[in-house]
This record gives C-alpha cells, structure tokens and sequence, in this order.
C-alpha cells in the first residue's frame, strides 16, 4: 500500500468508519430492518438537483457531512435516546459507504465534481 495516494487512504479510513458504525448498530441489538430500510434516505437529497445544481449541492451536503449525524448520536446518547442514536448510526454508515466508494461532498459546479475526485461514467 502506498501512503501518497489520499483517494485509496480516505476509501480504507471511510471503509473502517462503516465496519465500526455496523459493528455499533449491531451490538447496541438494533433491528436490521430499520437499517436496511433507511439507509439510502440521505439520497433523496438528490431531489434537489432538479431545482438547480447549487441548491442540489448543498441539500446533497447536508445530508452527507458527518457533522450531524455525529452531533445526533452525541445527543441520544446523553439523552439515551435509542431511536434517534439508531438512526444515527444508519446515516453515518451510508455516508461512509459512500466514501469508501469514492462519492464525496457535491460542488455547486457539476453533479460529478466532489471533494474526493471527479466521479468517472
């Protein structure tokens, strides 16, 4: 493995992320079901790129950061909150399956255009 390629290192780094979310999802007994059921709903953002690319960007964004989801399972966890850290866990782990793929944060210039790498047809 070569350690000057950042698109192979942040594949491996979000590959972890998604094991250690599962891993949590699984061990706190949360029920697959729910798991498999939202674990694509942070995609409905894409709705947005049929207003216009900029607010499609930034509604694709806000879905995929991990700043809330992390905030989120912080608060149900003070608050033991399961519901909400489930859920929690599940948006974190879409995102890192979207990295580890190499799908990263939109720029408002084309669909394609992320902070990880212009995505290939």
């Amino acid at each position: 493995m070569t350690l000057d390629n950042p698109r192979l290192l942040l594949s491996i780094e979000c590959a972890a992320g998604l094991t250690l979310t599962t891993y949590l999802y699984r061990a706190a007994g949360f029920h697959w079901g729910w798991f498999f059921l939202l674990f694509l709903w942070p995609d409905l953002a894409m709705i947005g790129y049929l207003a216009n690319v900029r607010f499609g960007a930034q509604l694709y964004n806000l879905t995929h950061t991990t700043t809330l989801p992390l905030v989120m399972a912080g608060f149900a966890y003070a608050q033991h909150k399961s519901g909400y850290l489930a859920f929690a866990l599940i948006w974190m782990a879409h995102i890192t399956f979207d990295r580890a793929l190499g799908y990263g944060l939109k720029y408002p210039t084309f669909f394609k255009d992320t902070h990880m790498q212009r995505v290939k047809s």
